[in-house]
């Protein structure tokens, strides 16, 4: 690991990190060094996620968290604190994709969406963001939000899209308020990464034509975002904030 990436000594926050990029955003982190509060509400996952990182020489504390309650999010900002010490990093990763179209739509689907996805982002950024400051170490949060935040795709769920060019507005508006307070924010918009929750349908019919318009010619990886994370998180990323970073092999660079 390269000096500008090291994160010896730093003690990162993952939300949604029960499974996908969230649990792999932890996995990369700890093999960087950082102390790892793996947070999300499936706590059987996140035990079984942190015997994998001690396993491999980390330091991991599963917390049980619900983004969209304050209360919730302020417990386990608390008990990570009292077990991990000051914390440097956050990674606000947890997000729910849409159901539906949006004439089809119902009024608790587009809470659901737009609430987890962005509201509950804002109450992990503002809970960690206050402790930042406390604690006078400065810090950074790393929003994880997609290119759909930037672009438009037919027949694409408009509350996911909203969520997240919300989500890109908010880490914007962050960052210029903590600049002060030595607190870097910043963004990552990924295009299509496999997962867990998306293997079938990048396999499908529908999947293979998006990736004939990727220009690289294939769908991503989880550790196609590792370089961005460590940048973003490390010493490396000192004079970055505001910025969003977009990782999608070339597919907005063409029509949608």
């Amino acid at each position: 690991m390269g000096e500008g990436f090291d994160l010896t000594g730093q003690v990162a926050f993952v939300t949604g990190a029960s499974s996908g990029l969230g649990a792999h955003f932890a996995e990369t982190l700890a093999r960087a060094g950082a102390k790892v509060a793996i947070a999300a509400r499936r706590a059987d996952r996140l035990f079984d996620l942190a015997t994998v990182i001690e396993a491999d020489g980390g330091r991991a504390l599963p917390v049980e968290l619900d983004v969209m309650d304050a209360c919730s999010v302020a417990r386990a900002v608390r008990i990570a604190k009292e077990e991990l010490g000051a914390m440097t990093i956050l990674v606000n990763n947890a997000g729910v994709p849409p159901r539906a179209l949006t004439l089809e739509m119902e009024e608790e689907e587009w809470d659901r969406v737009v609430g987890t996805n962005l509201k509950g982002a804002w109450l992990v950024a503002r809970e960690i963001g206050r402790h930042m400051v406390a604690h006078g170490r400065g810090g950074r949060i790393i929003n994880i939000a997609s290119v759909l935040g930037w672009k438009t795709v037919a027949k694409r769920i408009q509350s996911y899209g909203v969520s997240k060019a919300g989500l890109v507005s908010m880490t914007e508006t962050m960052a210029l308020e903590l600049a002060g307070d030595g607190i870097l924010v910043n963004a990552i918009a990924p295009g299509y990464i496999r997962t867990e929750l998306n293997d079938a349908f990048l396999d499908s019919h529908a999947g293979q034509r998006i990736r004939k318009r990727v220009a690289v010619g294939r769908f991503g990886e989880a550790a196609d975002l590792d370089g961005a994370l460590l940048l973003l998180a490390g010493p490396a990323g000192a004079y970055i904030t505001g910025a969003v970073i977009g990782i999608d092999g070339g597919l907005t660079l063409s029509t949608l």
